[in-house]
């Protein structure tokens, strides 16, 4: 691997070399023309100087010197860019088909440190009480504020049993805590929860609940066979919960609103400066038709990416009814190209648009009923869907007073269902 990035360096300490005469010109050039060969001579003189004289050769290899700077230049572009060395590549593979080992946390860039997009369920940050929003302040007493986003997450992931202490700040309540959690192998289950709610709180209504946990390469058919359960029980109305959904595959999230939309219904599409990025995607034309049942949508800050892409097109479509707060606004299409070594760029190259042209990125997607839950609230959902095997009973007592979102999402669906009874036709009498 090493012998291509030799050789490549040596043309461009030769090409600096032939233009070093007219080096200063060239820096003056520079400045008003954004000319691709100058720079690469300004960058070549660099690695020049670094191999010859900076004090720790163990550092100046040119494997480690150019590493680093593919790192930095893709840093600097947004929080969503980065250089992915041939480990991080397969790890990132590895996510996609559910399985991992680390804490369960989803992270991303924002106001300078690694904050908790979501915490995924049944893993040790569920467990511990990590909220989405949280900022990691430190990881095992490194500051993360100077810290690249793929570093980071490189220190949280490792082999299963190894114990990571983060120092973590909950902005909602200025409170800072440590919490020392072990790494586990995690195996997302990408659907959870499946059932008819309990009649006590849907009246003589038939509710299904379904709760998707991220957007993966098996979601699609799983929600299927979810769906399939719950209609031959009489499902009338549905609550689809996207609360600290991280997101994942757009291709999977697109496939889940074919489950619910007619088939050739555009749901989102991505604008970029190439004319390649300028795409539409539309829903499936062979997915299986379900009857158009009412829906709502849960949502909260920590529904993210593919989950932002689900809502957008259900509340533009008016397919079904979002409730909750406001989505965490990361609607960004980043392209992973891999490169000869293994290793991989990712970077953007598109935003998404709802189907009525809305911008995901930086605004979210805000629902129809908005309802704010506190922090203990949302401790007390977290410690309900990590909880092992939970009596019906208790469910339905944490459901009605600690998750105020799910209980006005039901008032919303029999509210909808009562009026629709109301409008609906009656026979007339048969005369005599």
């Amino acid at each position: 691997m090493k012998r291509p990035l030799f050789s490549t360096f040596l043309g461009f300490l030769l090409l600096n070399v032939f233009l070093s005469v007219h080096f200063h010109r060239t820096l003056t050039a520079a400045e008003d023309d954004d000319n691709g060969y100058s720079q690469i001579a300004i960058f070549a003189k660099a690695v020049q100087l670094l191999r010859q004289d900076y004090v720790d050769a163990n550092k100046t290899s040119y494997h480690e010197l150019i590493t680093s700077a593919m790192k930095g230049m893709l840093a600097s572009l947004d929080p969503h860019s980065q250089y992915m060395d041939p480990n991080d590549f397969r790890d990132m593979q590895e996510d996609t088909r559910s399985r991992f080992n680390g804490l369960g946390i989803e992270v991303s860039m924002k106001n300078g440190l690694p904050t908790v997009v979501s915490p995924m369920e049944d893993t040790p940050a569920a467990k511990a009480g990590i909220l989405s929003g949280d900022q990691i302040l430190k990881i095992n007493g490194t500051a993360t504020d100077k810290m690249e986003l793929q570093d980071a997450v490189n220190l949280l992931r490792g082999a299963p049993g190894q114990k990571v202490t983060l120092t973590l700040l909950r902005p909602s309540t200025k409170e800072v805590k440590d919490y020392t959690l072990e790494r586990v192998e995690i195996k997302v289950q990408s659907v959870k929860g499946a059932r008819l709610l309990d009649q006590e709180l849907t009246g003589s209504f038939k509710i299904g609940y379904i709760r998707l946990i991220q957007f993966n390469e098996p979601t699609a058919d799983e929600l299927s066979k979810a769906l399939d359960d719950l209609q031959k029980q009489g499902m009338q109305g549905l609550v689809l919960d996207l609360r600290n959904n991280p997101g994942g595959l757009l291709n999977s999230a697109v496939d889940v609103c074919s489950q619910f939309l007619p088939a050739n219904t555009k749901v989102v599409s991505t604008q970029g400066r190439a004319a390649s990025q300028q795409r539409e995607y539309s829903t499936s034309a062979v997915a299986k038709q379900r009857p158009q049942f009412p829906m709502a949508l849960l949502i909260n800050e920590g529904s993210a990416s593919g989950a932002e892409i689900v809502s957008g097109a259900f509340k533009d479509l008016h397919r079904a009814i979002l409730i909750g707060e406001t989505t965490f606004g990361k609607g960004s299409v980043q392209n992973v190209l891999q490169l000869p070594d293994g290793s991989a760029l990712r970077f953007t190259t598109a935003k998404y648009y709802t189907p009525s042209k809305q911008v995901i990125h930086g605004n979210g997607v805000t629902p129809n009923i908005r309802v704010p839950m506190t922090a203990e609230q949302e401790r007390s959902l977290f410690a309900l869907r990590n909880a092992g095997n939970i009596k019906p009973e208790d469910e339905k007592n944490i459901i009605k007073s600690k998750d105020a979102q799910l209980l006005r999402a039901i008032d919303a669906l029999k509210g909808v269902m009562i009026y629709a009874q109301q409008r609906a036709p009656k026979a007339e009498a048969v005369k005599k």
